[in-house]
């Protein structure tokens, strides 16, 4: 029987605690790449992994994964961590809990937000899809799964209070990294999405001259 190995060096939890927030357009179309959102996830998630590690999770060599992790680190998305467990490569980590998109030019940032939502769209799906084809979990993790969705008439406020409510409360959840995670846990993907429908796609309020209360329905014709 093999001798067991020493446990690593304990890497101190310093992780940061506020958001990374991008309001540049430039950043918003940085962030639009496959690799960089394949790393992105595992950091984000707290893990710390070199630039060979994040190489292998994009299909990419590390000095091509050097590149993009060194744009991302640009627009302070990634940063160098302090910690290391073997005393060599230093190893990448988020810059912040979460990553939040708050352009502050809509318009010039619009093509990449469209970009950057595509992606993590196709990422969503084939995470829900692949899910929903494995039928060899426990009957526990089916009991817990969600997938919602529906139709509501809100005003721009009502909108507003729905989007802050729903962060708030996955902001409880508490954030863990894979060393953190108690026995059990596994990852689960959370995402929402509160989003306008456009113009034209649907019914549309008719207009009166009637009081109405904020959010109701105007009467059918």
């Amino acid at each position: 029987m093999p001798a067991p190995q020493p446990a690593p060096p304990a890497v101190p939890d310093d992780r940061p605690t506020e958001p990374v927030v991008l309001r540049d357009p430039r950043a918003i179309k940085a962030l639009a790449h496959p690799a960089r959102l394949a790393v992105i996830d595992e950091l984000f998630a707290g893990r710390r992994l070199t630039a060979t590690e994040c190489g292998e999770i994009a299909g990419l060599s590390a000095s091509a994964m050097s590149y993009h992790l060194r744009a991302l680190e640009k627009w302070g998305i990634v940063r160098r961590s302090e910690a290391t467990t073997d005393g060599r490569e230093r190893p990448w980590e988020a810059a912040g809990r979460g990553l939040i998109v708050d352009s502050a030019e809509p318009r010039a940032s619009s093509a990449g937000e469209a970009v950057l939502v595509a992606r993590q769209l196709d990422r969503e799906r084939a995470d829900i899809l692949g899910w929903i084809s494995n039928r060899d979990e426990a009957a526990s993790w089916y009991d817990s799964t969600v997938i919602s969705s529906g139709m509501y008439w809100l005003t721009s406020d009502e909108t507003k209070q729905l989007s802050e409510d729903i962060s708030a409360l996955v902001g409880r959840v508490p954030r863990r990294s894979a060393d953190q995670a108690p026995p059990g846990a596994r990852r689960v993907r959370v995402s929402f999405s509160v989003v306008p429908v456009p113009a034209g796609s649907g019914p549309q309020p008719e207009q009166t001259d009637r009081p109405q209360a904020d959010g109701a329905r105007p009467p059918a014709g």
